[in-house]
């Protein structure tokens, strides 16, 4: 009887590591690290180029497994896998798609136990088992008929090699290892017994419950004390070794066959990775087999990947085909929507045309202002598209069907376009921002690159169609069909990301997050930007001369210190002055090789009472002031609306922060005189006041909290001044004696600690040695103990998931937590302490932000909310409802979320936002 070839059973988690290990950092052209995946792809290859039977390969389904469930401490130690592996392990599993590889997996267990099922199924009907591994624990398996290979060492392992190794057979592998322990896998074993001795007890026992039935009868005494303290640890580490031979089979063995090969699929994956050094390898063992390439194929290099086809991108050009579309979408529970335009600036915008879908791969494209090719008269529009006129109409019923949940990407720009045409749309959802939600800053959440991560599709690009530089045209110039196919395609992949990612918050319970939070937050970042804020221009430019006149003089003065003129914006030149003529002390060199110019250096140098690098950090105070805020913020005033309409992002930080953009109204300095003077260029309507309620050391409270401090606590419920506290406490100085000064080095510490400062930065800030002010924060630490715990603890968490949560269960992810540079990995474990506290903080006023606008729209009131600077938001309010909506408001902002200590939010009352004046309800 012919002996059938053996069931190859590839251990795929060990490959990957190994990969890893082995290679140094690759990434794709995108940014995605694929180092690991092209060893695998390597490895792969080769195996196929030498197991010309076929195998399958088993991966770890995850890292929580039934041994946990027996042992909460199983690999408990094991730091998780490396933030740029985590993207990759769904990559090797593509490889073997690609490469028609079966690959398996199984939630709950290890590779090694779904390696064991099916050898124990392999051999029930007569199938010898090869395992291509180098993990000791599959060595369990090895018989005469099951043989195991070390790719490593290249060396075949059976029965004789394991009895050298161990001293036992493979089947008394386990008995070993279970008294040895593992501390690579957390698994106890039996204190004071080693490889040798385990070996001999159970040549003499032969099983470990035959050792531990009869521990009288061990003749060392040091093992015979070790094992009757340890019977439990000898038995659980027994269970937690041994391989689970009865997992549930994924697939029968009549399916664990090599696919047949799709030359196309194989060359477009390796292409798309940037694995060109593989193809040729790949070419050879495809003719190897008899398996012609098929050259039309072979040369995707330059075409894009496509996931799916398009089943139906529609032009809409008459009224009848658009009812037709829109008759069909009302028969779908939500429909995708993009907006084509002219500008970045949805204020500014013109809307060009609408694009919508339905069903995936059924999408249309509205053209409603496409232009012929570009004439001097600007104005002659292509006859056969629908009018606005005609079209909103048709799609305000769509648009308003509060039954059709209607998804954009980024859809509060649509929003704001739309409303500037009277559309109002409702219910909504956001895929760019539920991609947020669920990933933070870890991976980019434009459209085209989600897209490629989840579809394998690469879309249309933007620039392909409008050019770059001199020869850039607006949309309305692009080609309708060129359009109908970029806009369709972004509403098609929209939805289709919807139908991805909706179910995913789910799954990682981050539903709340979105729907409580972030989701109801676009309907009023939009209204916001939509109301704008006024701003007098005349008083922008008085202000703009002022600075100009204040930096000639300044110019002058700096010429006379330097001893000659020079371009005070040239880094180059200044860094001659100061290091080569003036001989100061010189600190880095930057990438010119010139010595830097940066504002720390030039402040450190300023310390130590030079006068020249003083001025010109007042000079460029000065040039950043006109140049960021005076002169660019006139040129942004809308010329209709005569406010300045700032733009809100919401997927930018890694804690959920907002950022405000075109302009940056969050920046404005607010304790010098010349950045009052801007905001006191920013005006209400008349009979108006703007109300400002700014919650007062958010984080600090929030660190009281969480790290539960019991004087901290009772601080702020006193409502005492906790830098005077702090400075008493850390400075052993009675109440009444701290000064300002000690005062200001408490203040320091406390907000210092929050970021996570370090001695040096700490010192930096108070101008005193780092020795010093580690003295200062060590004292901090044994004043406030709680404080260094729920670092350490915060610290731990982050190295251990990758991310940080916020009270509100929002996850701040912490890309670089276990970089293999301290200092990488220092700055992240900073960022780590702050994020809950700043994420939650954010959160509180996002919160406060939609309860506040919840109260406006109840008590249909002439307010609104029109800025938010941090921790601070910006209502403008008729004067004759501040005494009643401002108490009301307060109230809002300080009962968002119940903490051990009070939210506090100080408000104050003016008529321009540069001479508010503190005010109480």
């Amino acid at each position: 009887m012919t002996t059938p070839p053996p069931l190859i059973l590839v251990d795929g988690s060990g490959y990957i590591f190994r990969a890893y290990h082995a290679l140094p950092p690759l990434s794709r052209s995108d940014g995605t690290p694929v180092g690991a995946v092209y060893g695998f792809a390597s490895m792969l290859l080769k195996l196929l180029e030498t197991e010309e039977d076929g195998f399958v390969v088993i991966f770890d389904a995850g890292r929580k497994t039934f041994r946990n469930d027996i042992y909460p401490d199983y690999k408990a130690h094991r730091p998780p896998p490396p933030d740029d592996l985590i993207p990759q392990f769904p990559l090797t599993r593509s490889v073997c798609e690609a490469f028609g590889v079966t690959s398996l997996e199984i939630p709950g267990f290890e590779a090694d136990d779904l390696i064991a099922s099916y050898t124990k199924e392999a051999l029930k009907k007569g199938i010898p088992v090869k395992i291509i591994s180098g993990d000791k624990d599959l060595m369990q398996l090895i018989s005469s008929e099951v043989s195991l290979f070390d790719p490593l060492k290249n060396k075949i392992i059976g029965p004789q090699e394991v009895l050298e190794k161990f001293g036992v057979a493979p089947l008394s592998i386990i008995d070993v290892l279970a008294l040895m322990g593992d501390a690579s896998d957390n698994i106890p074993g039996v204190p004071g017994i080693g490889p040798k001795g385990a070996a001999d007890l159970i040549q003499r026992f032969s099983t470990l419950e035959n050792l531990l039935d009869h521990i009288e009868d061990v003749s060392k005494p040091s093992h015979k004390k070790s094992l009757l303290e340890n019977i439990e640890k000898a038995r659980l580490s027994k269970k937690l070794i041994q391989l689970h031979e009865d997992v549930p089979l994924p697939k029968p063995l009549s399916d664990l066959k090599i696919k047949s090969i799709e030359t196309s699929k194989i060359i477009s994956f390796l292409k798309e990775q940037g694995f060109q050094s593989l193809i040729p390898r790949v070419e050879r063992y495809l003719q190897k087999q008899s398996t012609s390439i098929d050259r039309a194929l072979t040369s995707l290099s330059d075409e894009p990947l496509v996931a799916t086809p398009p089943l139906s991108y529609e032009l809409i050009l008459t009224e009848e085909a658009l009812q037709d579309f829109l008759k069909e979408a009302l028969k779908y529970p939500k429909i995708a929507v993009d907006t084509e335009t002219t500008s970045l600036n949805a204020l500014r915008a013109e809307l060009v045309g609408i694009s919508l879908c339905y069903t995936p791969g059924v999408a249309a494209y509205i053209p409603l202002n496409h232009k012929k090719e570009l004439s001097l008269l600007d104005q002659d529009t292509l006859k056969e598209q629908l009018t606005l006129k005609k079209v909103i109409p048709l799609l305000k019923p769509l648009f308003e069907n509060s039954a059709l949940l209607k998804i954009g990407h980024n859809i509060k720009y649509d929003l704001l376009v739309l409303k500037n045409h009277g559309l109002n749309i409702f219910p909504i959802d956001d895929t760019m921002v539920i991609s947020y939600v669920l990933d933070g800053t870890k991976t980019p959440h434009n459209l085209d690159h989600l897209s490629s991560v989840y579809f394998n599709h690469t879309t249309i690009k933007y620039k392909d169609l409008v050019g770059v530089g001199k020869s850039e045209i607006t949309f309305d110039y692009v080609p309708l069909d060129k359009a109908c196919q970029y806009a369709a395609e972004d509403a098609d992949f929209t939805l289709r990301l919807h139908d991805v990612l909706k179910p995913r918050l789910i799954r990682e319970r981050l539903n709340t997050v979105y729907e409580t939070l972030d989701r109801p937050l676009i309907s009023i970042l939009e209204e916001m930007e939509f109301e704008g804020i006024l701003v007098n221009p005349q008083a922008l430019r008085k202000l703009s001369t002022l600075l100009s006149e204040q930096m000639t003089l300044l110019e002058h003065q700096i010429h006379i210190l330097a001893g000659r003129p020079f371009n005070l914006a040239s880094p180059k030149q200044l860094s001659e002055i100061l290091f080569s003529e003036m001989g100061l002390e010189t600190g880095k060199k930057g990438k010119m090789g010139d010595f830097s110019t940066r504002a720390g250096i030039l402040e450190s140098l300023a310390d130590q009472g030079h006068e020249l690098p003083k001025e010109i950090l007042k000079w460029r105070g000065l040039a950043k002031l006109k140049s960021t805020y005076t002169d660019t913020l006139i040129s942004q005033i809308n010329p209709k609306t005569h406010r300045v309409h700032t733009s809100y992002a919401m997927t930018r930080t890694s804690t959920g922060r907002l950022s405000s953009s075109d302009p940056n109204l969050q920046n404005i300095p607010i304790r010098t005189e010349d950045g009052l003077r801007i905001r006191k260029a920013f005006l209400t309507k008349p009979g108006h006041f703007f109300l400002s309620l700014d919650y007062s050391q958010i984080e600090l409270r929030l660190l009281a909290h969480v790290a539960k401090i019991p004087s901290l606590i009772e601080a702020f419920l006193k409502g005492h001044d906790i830098h005077a506290i702090t400075a008493s406490l850390v400075f052993s100085t009675p109440l009444e004696k701290v000064d300002e000064t000690l005062r200001h080095k408490a203040k320091a510490i406390n907000f210092g600690i929050i970021y996570g400062i370090s001695p040096f930065g700490l010192g930096q800030q108070l101008g005193i040695p780092a020795r010093d002010a580690k003295e200062y924060i060590d004292a901090y630490f044994k004043t406030y103990p709680g404080i260094e715990s729920y670092m350490e603890k915060t610290k731990a968490e982050a190295h251990q998931k990758g991310y940080v949560e916020t009270l509100f269960g929002r996850k701040c992810f912490i890309p670089d937590i276990n970089d293999r540079s301290p200092q990488v990995r220092a700055f992240s474990e900073r960022q780590a302490i702050n994020a809950p506290l700043q994420g939650s903080a954010a959160d509180i006023i996002k919160k406060a932000m939609i309860r506040a606008v919840q109260l406006l729209n109840e008590r249909k009131s002439s307010s609104k909310l029109l800025l938010q600077v941090h921790d601070e938001l910006v209502f403008e309010i008729p004067e004759d409802e501040l005494s009643t909506l401002g108490p009301e408001l307060k109230k809002i902002m300080e009962g968002v979320i119940h903490l051990e200590v009070p939210l506090i939010a100080d408000a104050s009352v003016g008529e321009n936002w540069g001479e508010m004046t503190t005010h109480t309800f």
